[in-house]
């Protein structure tokens, strides 16, 4: 390894943030222009947007044959949003939780993991498991459009979170210059991070499974931590909340299901003895945190960061050392 191999990602993770914002802000500008309501665009072209860094990274890796990276860039990222970007969110400005949202929509996000957790227990995420999941997507797109459409409360946040990432309107053009140029941008930068993980993973022994859960993940959930920090520190923490639950579902059910439909995504028997029940434990242990008394507050939110910390020592050090150092 040489130093090169740092640069590739650095500069990797450089060009997947900006091709994410570019991509994300034509992509809103240009369904605006077009009529497209702020419901559709929240549901179906923010999701995309902010997930689009994952979608890539985890396409390209899974195409070069780094398959334990795809899949360890999707839990890894889930789990960095829920613990890291939550806790970041919250810190910024506590989370004033709208708790029938969370019950819906966190409970959404703890069974899809459960479902994920079934489909890898057979070892290898095949063409029918990312149908299925794709499937589950569709549904859940679809309930979601249905639900909201005459809730005028669920109306105003939709509308919040379009004009929170989308910025003032362009024109079709630049909207669409937006969208080329972070698309380009996504796929060199996706490029360039998974040729350099890589390389760097072999250097120091680490396996390809710790990387795309650590370093891959962290990088790719850039975008999304940008997005709710500003969000939060506008006061819209609500609209950061919606942007975790959306992205963690979408990572599963679309990054997934379209990466193993092009191709079989084994387990490593890392992720399916600890780091998915972790992703599900979590999705779970938010729930009453939000809940109870409908807030997320800051102390709280720093447990979720100190939690995430832990997670990373745990996947360099093991997690049984991890254990052996709490108290009994």
């Amino acid at each position: 390894m040489t130093h090169l191999s740092w640069i590739f990602v650095a500069v990797g993770l450089v060009l997947l943030f900006f091709g994410g914002e570019a991509l994300v802000r034509g992509a809103v500008s240009m369904a605006r222009r077009l009529g497209v309501s702020p419901l559709v665009i929240s549901l179906s072209v923010v999701a995309l947007g902010t997930s689009a860094p994952e979608m890539v990274v985890a396409l390209d890796s899974a195409l070069d044959g780094h398959t334990d990276v795809a899949i360890g860039n999707v839990v890894g990222s889930n789990i960095a949003n829920t613990l890291l970007i939550l806790g970041v969110a919250g810190l910024i400005a506590p989370i004033v939780c709208n708790i029938s949202t969370v019950r819906r929509d966190g409970v959404a996000v703890a069974l899809t993991s459960l479902v994920f957790v079934a489909l890898a227990w057979v070892g290898e995420l095949r063409a029918w498991s990312g149908a299925v999941l794709l499937v589950l997507l569709t549904a859940y797109l679809g309930l979601s459009y249905w639900r909201d459409r005459r809730d005028a409360k669920a109306l105003r946040e939709h509308a919040e979170e379009v004009e929170e990432i989308g910025g003032r309107p362009l024109t079709l053009t630049r909207s669409l210059l937006l969208v080329v140029v972070g698309l380009v941008l996504l796929a060199l930068g996706a490029d360039l991070l998974v040729e350099g993980a890589v390389d760097i993973a072999r250097h120091f022994g680490v396996s390809e499974t710790v990387i795309g859960l650590t370093l891959v993940a962290f990088g790719t959930s850039l975008p999304e931590l940008a997005t709710c920090a500003i969000a939060a520190y506008h006061r819209h923490a609500d609209v950061a909340l919606g942007n975790i639950l959306g992205s963690n579902m979408f990572n599963i059910l679309g990054i997934m299901g379209v990466v193993t439909l092009i191709t079989p995504v084994p387990v490593p028997a890392q992720i399916m003895d600890f780091d998915v029940w972790f992703m599900l434990g979590i999705s779970i242990l938010v729930l009453p945190l939000m809940i109870t008394g409908g807030r997320l507050n800051r102390p709280e939110s720093a447990g979720l960061i100190a939690l995430y910390l832990a997670y990373l020592w745990a996947q360099f050090h093991g997690v049984q050392e991890l254990f052996d150092l709490i108290p009994a």
